[in-house]
């Protein structure tokens, strides 16, 4: 069994664990499932990605990103309870959860670069278990501040999604260290918006400070995008109109070209 199959079973496996523990609390048994399967599906779904992978090996930072996965399959536990009034809107046990999920955040990578095993994969995951970080949150932060909370969790699906129907949407923007600050942002001020003893009306101005920085980052991204994938295209409609004047530039006319034949080059 490689390396990777068993981290991932590791992680499921204390995932179950913790989620049902936390499940505990509801007082329906339809409930309890209902939170469990949140988390643990979550959780299911990283230890999946890292166990498919063809080199059946995973490194240290793997296994950070594994560990806020279980973390983050927590915080899926607690917002279906919180979703379903089992909890208040803003319940201290996904502060608790939520908080170190994010302080790891920067761990997995030092760890990856320290050790020499960055990967592509694992960079993948990690983006992929903050995003779910941040959809929860979200979804939790929409009870006490209103459903336009969720733009901050959905913005990144949304633009996944539109990356179906635009192709030039699913190439990489370039590398920015105000894309990742912002990021922070996301989290910290739903942290905030979740934390019981922070007033509603400041939980309120840093959710929108923080949404507001969230549609500067992907309009900047896309309107980049767009802009590079009309100049790679530029130089290709600019050949193809090109060539026939270059074609008539280049044809003799009739009977000047041996035989009476139109002759090139």
């Amino acid at each position: 069994m490689g390396r990777s199959v068993r981290d991932a079973g590791v992680a499921l496996g204390v995932s179950v664990l913790v989620c049902v523990a936390l499940a505990s609390y509801a007082g329906l048994a339809l409930a309890q499932g209902a939170a469990a399967i949140a988390g643990v599906g979550l959780v299911a779904c990283a230890a999946v990605a890292v166990a498919s992978r063809r080199d059946r090996w995973s490194g240290p930072a793997d296994r950070v990103t594994l560990a806020r996965t279980v973390l983050v399959g927590g915080c899926a536990t607690v917002a279906v309870m919180s979703l379903g009034g089992l909890l208040g809107p803003r319940p201290w046990w996904l502060v608790g959860l939520a908080l170190p999920a994010l302080l790891l955040d920067g761990l997995d990578g030092y760890v990856a670069r320290r050790t020499g095993t960055a990967t592509a994969a694992g960079a993948r995951l990690d983006m992929e278990v903050d995003a779910a970080l941040i959809l929860v949150l979200s979804l939790v932060a929409a009870r006490s501040q209103g459903p336009w909370v969720l733009a901050i969790g959905l913005m990144r699906y949304a633009y996944v999604a539109a990356g179906l129907r635009w192709a030039w949407l699913q190439r990489s923007p370039r590398p920015r260290f105000s894309r990742k600050v912002i990021a922070v942002v996301q989290a910290v001020a739903l942290l905030l918006a979740l934390t019981p003893l922070v007033p509603l009306p400041l939980a309120t101005t840093a959710l929108a400070l923080a949404l507001a920085s969230l549609v500067f980052s992907f309009a900047r991204d896309v309107l980049s995008l767009r802009r590079e994938a009309v100049d790679r295209h530029r130089p290709a409609l600019a050949d193809a109109q090109a060539e026939p004047v270059l074609d008539l530039g280049l044809v003799e006319p009739v009977g000047q070209g041996e035989g009476g034949r139109h002759a090139r080059p």
